[in-house]
């Protein structure tokens, strides 16, 4: 009896992890993590986009000129945290500490970054490209600067720091304003195709017309405001292209107003079916002919005041073409699936079965092409920065990068700047060949 009893309690463990394996065989996001964890060089380049992540977001804890936190005159400051209030305009430096030197005053203690200076600090004692293999005139270790200075004494390792904060900033706000672009006329063009969607002929008609009055009065008239917000700060710019996309909302929804009287006559209440699949893949196929870089060139060529936030938008309006087309795809097969056809047939609209139904099930595809967009974008950056693009006031890599042209034997400003973007682009783009192997159903094991 006791024989039999542990074998049913053996053939009892057996069946619940067969249980538990079958489970695990049909979650689909547990087989891609799977097979993801299998590809070595994605999973080591994982590791170094989660070190280079954690660098961006304390880079100012990391290098900067003033403590972490300090005791003052028997009060207790926290002058980092302070200076992100002060950049986001929710806070304010207490008068005894405007326009001071943080390094000269007499603390009862301070905890200072792993850096003491920040990237556009000028250090005269070190000027004209150090090499961080050269004797410096610091007072202590401490002071050091491990990866050099440029002609102006700038330390290269806060540069660097605080260009992966750059870099990563500039990669995932791109990526994710190509991505909603991308995401919602790629989700159109699939799952309405040239048949699908259906409106009345005089609600066509207008739309078409009031399209290009929208774009005109909230775009086109409003593009000085936009790129004066620009200049201003990303927030400045949300704010106005927000507005801006109210008026456009405003003129779209005049246009529907006016075609409800207009419906009573059937000629124009007839309902017609409205390419919107051909309008966005031509649009499509006209955007990807234009070469990126040099649209975006064009683009800032025209505007006053460029800086990064003008390049990180920029970058995300001319790279969704590559999302929307995967998204598109997908679609093109999702629609006719038979959920998609229950869904129909409970009665549910067709928009209300794209969005909780079709999109969810198709962004799959959509990470791929958001890890190689964020290594296009990086690299699209450091161009740009290269070349003398944005303003002096954003440190990136390829600003690093051209500081070498006019110094060629300063060989530490060309390698860490250079190095840090052959790999930021090389591990997002071994990401995505990772992503790849593991959605793809032929190589699951």
């Amino acid at each position: 009896m006791i024989a039999l009893n542990s074998g049913t309690k053996n053939n009892d463990s057996m069946s619940s992890k067969d249980t538990l394996n079958k489970q695990k065989k049909q979650s689909y996001w547990a087989t891609v993590g799977r097979q993801f964890r299998q590809k070595k060089t994605a999973m080591v380049s994982f590791y170094i986009t989660m070190f280079l992540a954690f660098v961006a977001v304390t880079a100012p804890f990391l290098a900067n000129e003033k403590p972490i936190f300090c005791k003052y005159e028997g009060k207790m400051y926290f002058p980092v945290v302070k200076q992100i209030g002060v950049d986001l305009g929710i806070a304010q430096f207490p008068k005894e500490l405007l326009n001071v030197k943080w390094k000269d005053l007499n603390y009862d203690f301070a905890v200072w970054p792993l850096i003491p200076y920040l990237p556009l600090n000028q250090d005269e004692k070190n000027s004209k490209s150090v090499s961080p293999l050269a004797k410096q005139d610091v007072k202590s270790t401490y002071w050091t600067h491990w990866f050099g200075t440029d002609e102006l004494g700038r330390d290269v390792l806060s540069g660097m720091i605080h260009g992966t904060k750059t870099a990563f900033t500039v990669g995932i706000v791109s990526m994710f304003i190509a991505s909603v672009i991308g995401i919602f006329f790629g989700s159109l063009a699939g799952f309405f195709g040239d048949t699908n969607l259906k409106m009345s002929r005089i609600r066509m008609w207008l739309n078409l017309l009031f399209f290009f009055f929208a774009l005109f009065y909230a775009f086109g008239v409003r593009s000085y405001i936009l790129s004066d917000s620009l200049a201003n700060g990303f927030a400045s710019f949300l704010g106005q292209f927000l507005l801006s996309l109210v008026i456009f909302g405003a003129i779209i929804g005049l246009a529907n107003l006016m075609a409800m009287p207009l419906k009573k006559i059937p000629f124009l209440a007839e309902q017609v079916a409205f390419p919107v699949d051909m309008l966005i893949s031509r649009s499509m196929e006209v955007l990807v002919s234009i070469p990126t870089f040099f649209l975006i060139l064009l683009v800032l060529a025209v505007i006053k005041k460029p800086n990064i936030y003008v390049i990180m938008v920029i970058i995300g309006f001319t790279s969704w073409t590559g999302i929307a087309r995967y998204i598109r795809a997908e679609l093109l097969r999702i629609r006719s699936l038979e959920y998609i056809e229950a869904a129909k047939a409970l009665g549910y609209s067709n928009w209300r079965t794209m969005v909780k139904h079709a999109i969810p099930n198709a962004l799959a595809p959509v990470l791929i092409a958001i890890a190689f967009g964020i290594a296009s974008a990086i690299l699209i950056e450091s161009s740009l920065s290269f070349l003398g693009f944005g303003s002096g006031e954003d440190v990136t890599w390829g600003g690093l990068l051209n500081a070498a042209r006019s110094a060629p034997k300063a060989w530490w400003l060309a390698i860490f700047p250079g190095f840090a973007i052959f790999i930021t682009v090389t591990i997002f783009n071994l990401i995505g060949e990772g992503l790849t192997d593991a959605m793809d159903p032929r190589l699951r094991k």
